[in-house]
C-alpha cells in the first residue's frame, strides 16, 4: 500500500464528515434539546418513567451515555484483536457504522411518551459511533507517514466539523420552516432530522469504504479467530505495558478527555437548565463551537509542527482548566457565547492531536494497529463513562450542574500533570515492537 496517497487520505477523512453529524445533531444540538422538551411537562416537571423508575430526564440521559461507552470499552479490545488477526478492520467498522446509523433512524419514532425506545436507540447509536472509531483510527498509520499524522488527523476533524454544520443548518431551516417542507409541526421536522443523520452517516461512509484499503499486510488467518484474536490482543497488551511513554500518555488522555467529552455531550444541557437558554440560543452556541473548532484543529496542528505535540496539548489543557472555571461563573448568554468560542478553539485541536499523538507512540513495525488503538479507544470510552457519570452523580446529589463543572476542572489538572511527564519520540525514531511482546 502506497502511503500518503491523497485519494486514499481524502476518503479516510470523509468518515469524519460522515459520522460527525451524529456527534453534532444527536449528541450536542438538536436531540438533547428535543429530548428535554418532550420529556418535560407543562408544569416544568422533568422526571420521566423509565421501566417503572422515576428519574430526572437529564440524569437518565447521562447514565445511558455512560452505559453505552462502558459497553464499547468491554467489547472493543477482543474485537480489535480479531480484526488484526483476520485482516478485517473494515468489516468491523462497517458493522458498527450500520448499527449506529440505523439507531439514529430509529429515533424518528421517538415522540416523548416512549422514553425507553429513545434511550435504547441513543445507546445503540452511541455504541455504533464509538465502536467504529477504533477501526477507523487504526487506518491512520496505514495510509500516511509519521510526519503527516497531525495534518491528516486535523483534516479529518475539520471535515467533520464542516459536514456537521452543513447538515445542522439544513435541519434548522427545515425545523423553522416546517410547513414549507410539508411537516405538520416542528416536532415532526425535528424527528425527520434524526432520520437524515442516519442516512447521511450511511451514505458518506461508502466513500471511505470504497477507497480505504483492507488487510494491507495480506494477513491470512489460520485457526480459531476468537482464540487467536485474544492471543493477538494479549501480545499487544504486553507491549503496551513495556512502552512507558504510551502508558503515561494514556493516563493523561484518560483524565483530560473526561473533561473534553463531558463538556461536548452536556454543554447544551448545562445551558438549558442552568442558564434557561431557549433552543435557538443553544443552537447558536453549538454552531459557534463547531465553526471555531475548524480553526482550532488546523491551528494547533501547525503549532504542533513548530513546537511539538506535547507543547500543544499542554497549552490546550491549560486553556480547558480556565474554561471550566469560567463556566462556574457564567450567568448570561453572552458570557456563554464567549465560553463557547474558547471551547471550540481547543476542542478541535485536542481531539485531532490526541489521535495523532497516540499514533506516534505505536511501534513502527507492528501490524496490529487496531489492537493498539483499542487501548486508546478503551481509554477514550472509559473516560467518558467516568466523566458523564461523575457529572450526573454530582448534579443528582447537589442539584447544581455548576458543581459538576468544577469536578471537570480537577480532571484537566490531573491530565496536565501526566502530560508534563510525557516524552515523545522524534520523527522517524518510533520504537520497534518489543521482542518480549512477540
Amino acid at each position: 500500500m502506497q502511503l500518503n496517497n491523497q485519494k486514499t487520505i481524502n476518503a479516510w477523512c470523509m468518515y469524519d464528515w460522515a459520522n460527525s453529524v451524529y456527534s453534532l445533531v444527536i449528541t450536542s444540538a438538536i436531540f438533547p434539546i428535543y429530548y428535554n422538551a418532550v420529556t418535560t411537562d407543562a408544569n416544568g416537571n422533568f422526571y420521566v418513567d423509565f421501566f417503572g423508575l422515576s428519574i430526572s430526564n437529564s440524569v437518565l440521559y447521562s447514565y445511558s451515555l455512560s452505559f453505552s461507552f462502558l459497553f464499547v470499552a468491554a467489547i472493543i479490545p477482543i474485537l480489535s484483536g480479531i480484526a488484526d488477526y483476520s485482516g478485517k478492520k473494515k468489516l468491523f467498522m462497517k458493522i458498527f457504522v450500520y448499527i449506529g446509523s440505523f439507531a439514529c433512524i430509529g429515533l424518528y419514532f421517538f415522540t416523548g411518551d416512549n422514553v425507553e425506545w429513545a434511550i435504547i436507540c441513543s445507546i445503540l447509536a452511541s455504541i455504533g459511533y464509538s465502536g467504529s472509531l477504533v477501526f477507523y483510527d487504526a487506518f491512520l498509520p496505514e495510509i500516511a507517514t509519521e510526519d503527516r499524522f497531525d495534518k491528516v488527523s486535523a483534516k479529518g476533524y475539520s471535515l467533520g466539523y464542516i459536514g456537521g454544520v452543513i447538515l445542522l443548518i439544513i435541519n434548522l431551516v427545515m425545523i423553522e420552516m416546517f410547513d414549507s417542507f410539508g411537516f405538520v409541526d416542528k416536532g415532526a421536522a425535528t424527528r425527520f432530522s434524526f432520520l437524515m443523520v442516519g442516512l447521511w452517516w450511511i451514505g458518506f461512509s461508502q466513500i471511505t469504504f470504497s477507497q480505504v484499503p483492507d488487510n494491507v499486510f495480506g494477513v491470512k488467518p489460520k485457526g480459531n479467530i476468537f482464540s487467536e484474536g485474544y492471543r493477538q490482543l494479549h501480545k499487544v497488551f504486553k507491549a503496551v505495558i513495556q512502552i512507558r511513554m504510551m502508558k503515561i500518555f494514556l493516563l493523561a488522555f484518560f483524565f483530560y478527555n473526561m473533561g473534553v467529552q463531558t463538556v461536548m455531550y452536556l454543554a447544551a444541557t448545562f445551558g438549558s437548565k442552568e442558564l434557561k437558554l431557549d433552543s435557538g440560543k443553544l443552537i447558536i452556541t453549538v454552531l459557534i463551537i463547531q465553526l471555531v473548532a475548524i480553526v482550532g484543529a488546523t491551528s494547533f496542528a501547525k503549532l504542533s509542527k513548530m513546537k511539538g505535540n506535547k507543547f500543544s496539548l499542554l497549552t490546550m489543557v491549560f486553556i480547558w482548566i480556565f474554561v471550566c472555571l469560567g463556566a462556574y461563573f457564567v450567568y448570561n448568554e453572552y458570557e456563554f457565547y464567549v465560553l463557547a468560542f474558547v471551547v471550540g478553539l481547543v476542542m478541535g485541536g485536542i481531539q485531532s492531536l490526541s489521535r495523532s499523538t497516540f499514533a506516534k507512540l505505536i511501534p513502527i513495525n507492528t501490524k496490529d494497529h487496531a489492537s493498539y488503538f483499542s487501548f486508546y479507544d478503551v481509554t477514550y470510552n472509559l473516560s467518558i463513562v467516568v466523566g458523564t457519570f461523575s457529572y450526573a452523580l454530582i448534579d443528582q446529589l447537589t442539584n447544581n450542574m455548576r458543581n459538576s463543572v468544577l469536578a471537570l476542572m480537577l480532571f484537566f489538572i490531573v491530565g496536565m500533570g501526566f502530560l508534563v511527564l510525557l516524552k515523545l519520540p522524534k520523527i522517524g525514531k518510533r520504537i520497534p515492537v518489543e521482542p518480549s511482546a512477540n
